[in-house]
């Protein structure tokens, strides 16, 4: 593949009202298939809402196809010839629920993310509900290798990391970003951060980075949009509107991977080995390790 028509769907969603928000989900997949989109993502707990709290237990979800919301999921993503990113709450056969993403291809599901970090402080209470993922990994798409954030999960710099190493050469986070700080360069503060890190993102690992977030109101909380995707020069390909819903589309050129690691290696300069030793060497506390290079 040469090209990737990319949705970004930034929606409100129902708090609790699964039912609702599956019927926005197919409703925007429709709209997207009308402008060809081949890969359409949607935010964190885009099925559920956000502050779900206790309703966990009964808001969980199997991204199978006898689930009933899966099911229609992904019949819509083989009729529509498209792959999907949903938001949902996953449980696992021990009953351990996680925020989690999943990628849907063709009628299948090719890979399931668990948050792997869990903000707990602040106005943010995760750890109290749900259980840490504890897996970082890349998986093959049809257009390439793919690698799913969630929210917290991307601002710290070891996911993406791990994603870029593992073969990622598209970055997608989702996210469920209230609105917080004062106004920076005429934008909320939480929302200049965000941006902020996703270009340095795709400009450090010289990858595509494509970020979708939940809008609207729910349970106190204001979530701002605000879709954006860099590619990997760092600069900006497309940007959802802020304060609304709406399905962000682009076109991105996949022969921009080689054009800018040609001329900027820094993947294949990258010191793995390297970066293995002195992770081992910090977690082991040998902090007075002499430097030997």
């Amino acid at each position: 593949m040469t090209t990737l028509t990319l949705g970004l769907a930034q929606i409100k969603t129902r708090l609790g009202d699964v039912a609702a928000n599956l019927d926005k989900h197919l409703d925007y997949i429709e709209q997207a298939a009308a402008q060809g989109v081949q890969l359409l993502v949607f935010p964190e707990l885009s099925l559920t809402g956000y502050a779900v709290q206790d309703l966990v237990p009964a808001l969980a979800h199997k991204p199978t196809p006898a689930d009933p919301i899966f099911g229609q999921l992904l019949t819509a993503s083989a009729s529509c010839n498209m792959d999907l990113m949903v938001g949902f709450i996953d449980e696992d056969p021990r009953h351990r629920f996680y925020i989690s993403a999943a990628y849907l291809s063709q009628g299948h599901v090719l890979h399931v993310h668990h948050k792997v970090y869990l903000p707990t402080y602040g106005l943010f209470d995760e750890g109290r509900f749900f259980a840490w993922g504890d897996s970082i990994r890349a998986f093959d798409t049809p257009w390439g290798r793919v690698g799913m954030l969630i929210c917290e999960d991307f601002w710290h710099a070891s996911p993406p990391y791990l994603l870029w190493l593992d073969g990622a050469d598209l970055l997608l986070f989702a996210s469920a970003s209230p609105g917080r700080g004062l106004s920076v360069d005429d934008k909320l503060e939480s929302a200049w951060w965000v941006e902020h890190i996703n270009r340095a993102y795709a400009s450090l690992f010289t990858a595509f980075v494509a970020h979708t977030n939940k809008v609207g109101f729910e349970d106190g909380l204001h979530f701002w949009g605000g879709a954006t995707i860099f590619d990997p020069n760092g600069e900006l390909v497309a940007h959802g509107p802020y304060q609304a819903e709406a399905l962000t589309v682009a076109t991105l050129d996949l022969g921009q991977l080689r054009r800018t690691r040609t001329r900027l290696p820094l993947l294949r300069d990258e010191r793995h080995a390297l970066v293995l030793r002195e992770i081992q060497r910090i977690m082991s506390g040998d902090n007075a390790a002499k430097d030997k290079g």
